[in-house]
């Protein structure tokens, strides 16, 4: 990262965005809801492109509330993850959901294209518990996996909305193959719960649904790979971060400050995901994670019908 304004200056000066900037100048990428017929399992279907000095690294992080599958086909890139230090390039990548803060770091162009499961659709998918991959990177076939001919399309020639659609395309034929079931209504459920209110209480939760607090907790560890309580704390965390980044409805920053008790309580819960305050979260350009961020933020507004799905979100400036 950036350790002075004059760095981040230079990182600003050799970037350029190709798939969308914030209205302070921010790379983001060009992401959407998924086509109808594939949106139970995917809930958003994501690429960016942005080119940058060969040489240049950019060294960032990311915090996803999703299950992403990314091709990255340009760029050198790593992570800190639950296993380790990795190194990737030129290949398919299972990203889990995260506990806390990843470090990733990208060498040359940001180049990728993918897609974020809902929660509860990697299960569904797979059979696998999102507890299994939390934190964590693996490696994936997505070509042999999906059957097409994804690789003609995942080239820097092609767009960002041209990868987005080989990839709706791609998943529809893999999704009429399998015939999946649909994640676990409850699980959808308290997704959209933690989008409207992260404060909740889980046990008036439970009783809307018609189930126990008890099963409650043990979907949401299943199928996001953290306890109830911990995905509502990250849920503010996530919120205020992309509020610290420009990619959030200025209009709610007052409500999301009040869902915390006091400064103290703020900055506390913050660097728990974070590993810096607020403040020092603020003082650096923070260009992957602004990406994730956005991605959030207008998937979170247009389920909540707080934005109409194709509309201008009010941090874009294209």
């Amino acid at each position: 990262m950036a350790d002075s304004k004059a760095d981040a200056d230079i990182i600003h000066r050799e970037m350029a965005p190709l798939s969308g900037t914030s209205v302070d100048g921010q790379p983001l990428s060009e992401n959407r809801a998924a086509a109808s017929d594939i949106a139970p399992w995917v809930a958003r279907v994501v690429s960016a492109k942005i080119t940058n000095a060969p040489d240049s690294r950019i060294s960032c992080g990311m915090c996803n509330d999703l299950i992403y599958v990314r091709a990255i086909f340009d760029g050198r890139w790593t992570a800190d993850t639950a296993d380790g230090h990795g190194r990737y390039e030129n290949e398919v990548l299972l990203f889990g959901q995260h506990s806390k803060f990843m470090p990733l770091t990208c060498t040359g162009d940001i180049m990728s294209a993918g897609f974020g499961l809902r929660p509860g659709a990697f299960h569904a998918l797979t059979g696998r518990k999102a507890s299994e991959i939390l934190d964590r990177i693996e490696r994936v076939d997505l070509y042999g996996i999906m059957q097409d001919d994804l690789r003609e399309t995942f080239t820097s020639d092609s767009t960002p909305e041209e990868w987005n659609l080989t990839l709706e395309e791609a998943f529809r034929r893999f999704i009429a193959r399998v015939q999946p079931d649909p994640p676990d209504p409850v699980a959808t459920a308290f997704e959209l719960a933690a989008f409207a209110d992260p404060g909740l209480s889980l046990a008036g939760f439970a009783e809307s649904l018609g189930i126990s607090l008890r099963k409650l907790e043990r979907i949401v560890r299943r199928d996001f790979g953290l306890t109830p309580k911990k995905v509502l704390r990250r849920a503010r965390a996530l919120d205020l971060a992309a509020q610290l980044c420009g990619v959030a409805d200025d209009e709610e920053e007052d409500e999301m400050m009040l869902r915390y008790f006091d400064q103290s309580h703020l900055i506390r819960e913050f660097t728990a995901f974070f590993g810096v305050t607020p403040r020092e979260f603020r003082s650096h350009p923070r260009p992957l994670l602004t990406i994730t961020l956005e991605q959030r933020q207008a998937r979170r507004l247009e389920e909540l019908a707080r934005i109409n799905p194709g509309a201008k979100h009010p941090w874009r400036a294209d």
